[in-house]
């Protein structure tokens, strides 16, 4: 059977009916077995998860850390991470310093409030976004981090496109002012939540950073948003690849892990992984089903959908 029918057809069918860590399909112990099997390996390409995807696993930080590890993720990804606590951001970059794992994205959030919107090109918006740039580089500075994600807010209806358009740039080129020195970048995010917002694009986005002209601001091109605001994702990832320098993943619709929607994420990780992409993916999504046995799924799902090398 075709590995994403196959991934599918268990979520439809109801199969995940084990509640002692084994999954029935079929009467056989599928996911239980080959998770054993495979256990620390890692995978083709540099899968991300959050915290709280293995919960019902592992509850302390620095166990669901090893937990991740232990299945063969070699990176986290923590949008929260600026708003943690300074003794759990030191906890989580020990314990990922001792497993040798990578940080991906933590937000900014000058940037990334929607209620403070850089597309206004008021001044208190601009130089909150600036402060926030500098409070991440500290952050950055504790985890190893090197990406994180800004929104410019909301689409302000009082201006024209092209004076939006530039407000965003001019905040986004001071921005980049305080991480270049600090060799980070931050990556803008087109998002589908709501028509409101202003960056929704993958060629918006190319255009500012085009403008912004800084190896400090990129894309971050999220597979599950640019499904539902444009299609067409391996065309257009491969218009703006130059530009592109964080991968998010969720499949559509239901924001769940590869196989559980529309998204041929088989096709897309070889893609990916024949433009020959070393950074990391992040698993910004939910589970589809719960406890232990809807966490052992996703893992499976990841494995099926990982390109052949």
């Amino acid at each position: 059977m075709e590995r994403r029918k196959f991934i599918r057809n268990i979520g439809l069918s109801g199969a995940l009916t084990g509640f002692g860590g084994v999954v029935s399909v079929k009467g056989s112990s599928l996911f239980r077995n080959q998770n054993d099997s495979i256990k620390g390996t890692t995978f083709n390409l540099n899968y991300a998860p959050h915290f709280g995807m293995f919960k019902n696993h592992a509850k302390d930080l620095e166990d669901q850390l090893q937990f991740m590890y232990d299945q063969g993720f070699r990176s986290l990804e923590d949008n929260g991470l600026m708003k943690r606590p300074k003794e759990d951001q030191k906890r989580i970059a020990h314990k990922m310093t001792k497993l040798g794992m990578a940080m991906g994205v933590f937000v900014i959030d000058g940037g990334g409030n929607w209620k403070t919107s850089l597309t206004t090109g008021k001044k208190e918006f601009r130089e909150a976004f600036v402060n926030e740039c500098k409070k991440a580089v500290e952050v950055a500075r504790l985890v190893n981090a090197k990406w994180m994600t800004v929104v410019p807010g909301f689409f302000e209806r009082k201006l024209s496109m092209g004076i939006q358009t530039a407000n965003v740039i001019e905040a986004l080129r001071r921005g980049a002012e305080v991480l270049e020195p600090h060799g980070l970048t931050m990556v803008l995010e087109p998002l589908s939540d709501t028509p409101e917002l202003f960056l929704r694009h993958a060629d918006q986005t190319y255009m500012i950073c085009k403008a912004v002209n800084s190896p400090s601001c990129k894309i971050l091109y999220d597979i599950y948003h640019m499904q539902k605001n444009e299609g067409h994702l391996i065309s257009n990832m491969e218009a703006c690849w130059s530009e592109i320098a964080y991968i998010q993943i969720g499949d559509n619709p239901g924001r769940k892990e590869p196989g559980t929607g529309e998204i041929n994420y088989e096709n897309i990780f070889k893609y990916i992984h024949e433009k020959g992409y070393k950074g990391i993916l992040g698993m910004e999504h939910g589970n589809m089903h719960p406890g232990k046995d809807g966490e052992l799924a996703l893992i499976e799902a990841y494995r099926q959908a990982d390109p052949l090398l």
